[in-house]
């Protein structure tokens, strides 16, 4: 069934330099400094000023809401769960009744824009359940519309631009996600969002510099991702679109998540590069389909470098050392392309054979697929084991590291806990190399932190 179109009223642009917008903007931000770190007032916090400031909230929020009769339902239901929060004195924070009326699945309408406020943390950014606003507009080109309804449904899957936001989002979060909310009761979520284009302009930034700083010649196509911006974007859409369906598809253990489970870092490494190397593999099957449209198959080829470079480039250095997932998973496929001999460094310079690339990066996705495949019979310890045997195969853990040892130095009949922590913070050093990248790419990997679309690289 085609969905109607929704006009907006006005531009994006007008509702970011409405005053309403601004008010609400300051008055949210203000709030957050009233508040601890569950959302509630601070005890020592101004309570007037509180007051004052949720009815300029709830004020901008009613003049904005005619720009967005498509969320009428869940504006309402959040002009209710602010009164009632500022009524109830500003405890711990309640706004379910609104989060379950916000329900952007159902409205992909490419252009769309949202007016989303929530009292929330944010991923990779704040811990804070503080009171965030995010002005967003929805990314649906046609081909990626085209893919969902096809091999690659995705209904939860929502992708986003920033048009403005609040200091809980001018971090490295790029991600929208109900769960962040703070609501008395969890509900089934039936929605997550990716903020496209902070994802595609920090990719554009670092690679940039990382293919200058290892003298990197960029095939031609992928080359089109340094200057296309929209491109870019699409491609990080078709990416984002198959990896966030494959967390639960496929022959996996029992909770391939490991939510509310304590377990080594190094299985969370292996279940988010299961997903890219995935999205990977299948952008080779759709590159190669004649039948596809041209720009399904060209994206699909860009969607192969994106995963590469993003991979070895930002995921390996970015952030600390501590339980980094992301991180081991850029070092395990650099060193798996390095010692499968199609990633060279060599007189100083970084080459790719890229005509191989395909092949030796498709058996890494195979070989994490086969001890998905085999865990169903395994013990969870053992799955553990034989998963850290998998990437230890491939990067090089700490001389320290008592899981290097091998089992017989592990206490395997203690609680799993115990066994856990025996994994070190680092398990897994940055080689030579990625010491001497991260030195020269700190400065260009911290500068992306609060980028967006718009932002000029």
């Amino acid at each position: 069934m085609t969905q109607t179109p929704i006009k907006p009223t006005v531009s994006a642009d007008e509702i970011v330099d409405s005053q309403a917008w601004k008010t609400l903007k300051a008055s949210a931000s203000e709030f957050q400094t009233l508040q601890v770190k569950d959302g509630s007032l601070a005890p020592e916090a101004d309570q007037a000023r509180a007051s004052e400031l949720i009815e300029l909230i709830i004020g901008a929020v009613q003049e904005l809401s005619v720009h967005f009769a498509h969320d009428e339902a869940y504006l309402n239901a959040l002009v209710k769960d602010l009164a009632a929060w500022k009524d109830a004195g500003f405890g711990v924070p309640d706004f379910l009744d609104s989060l379950v009326q916000f329900q952007p699945q159902t409205q992909r309408e490419d252009g769309l824009l949202h007016l989303v406020l929530f009292p929330m943390y944010t991923q990779n950014g704040s811990t804070n359940r503080h009171l965030e606003a995010v002005l967003v507009q929805v990314m649906w080109p046609e081909f990626i519309a085209n893919l969902e309804a096809g091999s690659y449904s995705n209904g939860l899957f929502v992708p986003l631009r920033f048009l403005d936001f609040t200091a809980g989002y001018d971090t490295n979060s790029a991600v929208l996600f109900p769960e962040s909310v703070a609501i008395r009761e969890t509900p089934s979520f039936t929605w997550g969002a990716i903020f496209q284009d902070r994802e595609a302009v920090r990719f554009r930034k670092v690679l940039k510099e990382a293919s200058a700083i290892t003298n990197l010649e960029l095939p031609a196509d992928a080359s089109q991702l340094l200057e296309d911006q929209q491109l870019t974007e699409d491609t990080f859409i078709m990416w984002d679109l198959i990896h966030d369906r494959t967390h639960m598809r496929g022959d996996l253990p029992f909770d391939p998540f490991m939510i509310k489970q304590r377990m080594p870092f190094f299985l969370y490494s292996l279940e988010e590069l299961r997903c890219d190397l995935t999205a990977f593999r299948e952008c080779v099957k759709i590159h190669n389909d004649a039948n596809a449209d041209e720009r399904t198959r060209h994206t699909a080829k860009l969607v192969q470098y994106a995963v590469i470079f993003d991979r070895i480039f930002r995921f390996a250095i970015t952030g600390n050392r501590v339980r980094n997932y992301d991180g081991l998973g850029g070092q395990l496929l650099f060193a798996w392309m390095h010692q499968n001999h199609v990633l060279h460094w060599t007189d100083t310079k970084l080459t790719i054979d890229w005509e191989q690339v395909p092949e030796v990066v498709s058996a890494l996705g195979d070989a994490i697929d086969e001890l998905y495949w085999k865990s169903i019979d395994r013990p969870k310890l053992a799955h553990w084991l034989a998963a850290y045997e998998l990437v230890s195969a491939t990067v090089t853990p700490h001389p320290a590291s008592v899981w290097a040892k091998g089992p017989d130095a592990l206490p395997l009949t203690a609680p799993l806990r115990e066994i856990t922590d025996q994994v070190m913070d680092d398990e897994f050093p940055l080689s030579m190399f990625y010491e001497a990248l991260s030195k020269k790419m700190g400065e260009t990997i911290e500068s992306t932190r609060g980028m967006y679309g718009a932002s000029s690289i």
